[in-house]
């Protein structure tokens, strides 16, 4: 694979980066089924894995770290801390207090000594930013830490961070992971130009829409019966119309695929990686089946032509249910502080 640069670290990545979601009891249990996947990605010339903390409670990270016992130095590791790890209130979140105790439990987890890339998973509202921005740089200059990044931040976010970084002395977040997507085109409106502006890498997640464009959801009901839908009616359930404009779509999306020879997977993941913010798209395979139905997208080439019939089956900018842009500000989502 041709290697891109994560923002203005000098650090090259594959422009497919291997998502560790599914690694674990959240979709492969067999960890050394995970292991011969991984052990697959970085034949295929992938060197870029991305885990959180939280998938599967943490096994995820397991998994990886016995996967790349005597190849960890080939690879660019990326993990992310925020969301809850148990029901104390405080472990969780973006405090001081919560990263430089969990930092330690992903070392242990991942068997390494360091991190190349640790990512905050999502804003904290109740943290200062600079609170946060203080406890990683400790992290870099303790060596237990390489850089920083921020996940599913609002372009305000991610520029208030890098003020706060400048005027406060603190290492900055040098890329950002959002939601992208041929149906999910939101950051297209300011998290991506944002980027651009600050020499942030991009990375983003969920390339295929969380399986909406893996080419099974299609209107003549192949299957359309995802196992998510019970879990995530609101991102599923087609008596929602912002769902059922989705299915739409990607059965649009699909037939063009099949009119210009590619797979609509393929289609999916190189119209991801062909903006020129995005550094890097983030598989997330549960199968060996579904992680060689990705490999290869990297190579696909789109024409005008095509990314013009994208732009008129989903307009740039827009998501179409934006429950799948994956944070909304509290002011909207907390009644009280909307009425207050």
């Amino acid at each position: 694979m041709e290697m891109r640069t994560l923002g203005r670290t000098g650090v090259k990545v594959s422009p497919l980066c291997l998502g560790a979601m599914m690694f674990g009891q959240w979709g492969e249990p067999d960890h050394d089924e995970c292991a011969r996947m991984i052990d697959r990605a970085l034949d295929a010339g992938i060197n870029f894995i991305d885990t959180a903390d939280m998938y599967s409670a943490g096994e995820s990270e397991e998994v990886v770290g016995k996967a790349l016992k005597g190849k960890r130095d080939n690879v660019v590791l990326a993990t992310k801390f925020h969301m809850p790890m148990s029901f104390d209130p405080n472990e969780r979140g973006n405090s001081r207090r919560w990263i430089i105790r969990e930092v330690e439990n992903s070392l242990r987890r991942l068997q390494t000594d360091y991190i190349d890339l640790y990512q905050v998973h999502r804003p904290d509202a109740d943290t200062d930013i600079d609170d946060t921005l203080s406890a990683l740089t400790d992290l870099i200059r303790a060596g237990k830490v390489r850089y920083i990044g921020s996940s599913t931040f609002p372009a305000h976010l991610m520029v208030q961070a890098q003020y706060v970084a400048r005027d406060r002395g603190r290492e900055r977040f040098v890329c950002e992971q959002p939601p992208y997507s041929l149906l999910v085109r939101e950051i297209e409106r300011d998290v991506l130009p944002v980027a651009q502006e600050y020499g942030m890498g991009v990375i983003p997640w969920s390339p295929l829409a969380g399986g909406w464009l893996s080419g099974k959801w299609r209107k003549d009901g192949s299957d359309n019966g995802s196992r998510r839908a019970p879990l995530m009616p609101a991102r599923y359930d087609l008596s929602i119309p912002e769902n059922q404009r989705k299915l739409d779509a990607a059965d649009a999306l699909a037939n063009l695929a099949d009119k210009h020879g590619m797979s609509l997977i393929h289609l999916a993941l190189a119209f991801v990686i062909k903006h020129p913010a995005v550094t890097a798209a983030i598989i997330g395979p549960r199968t060996m089946e579904q992680l060689e139905s990705q490999l290869g997208a990297d190579e696909v080439e789109l024409t005008e032509e095509i990314l013009d019939a994208i732009d008129e089956i989903v307009p740039p900018g827009l998501t179409i249910n934006p429950v799948d842009n994956g944070y909304e500000a509290p002011a909207i989502a907390n009644k009280a502080l909307r009425r207050r």
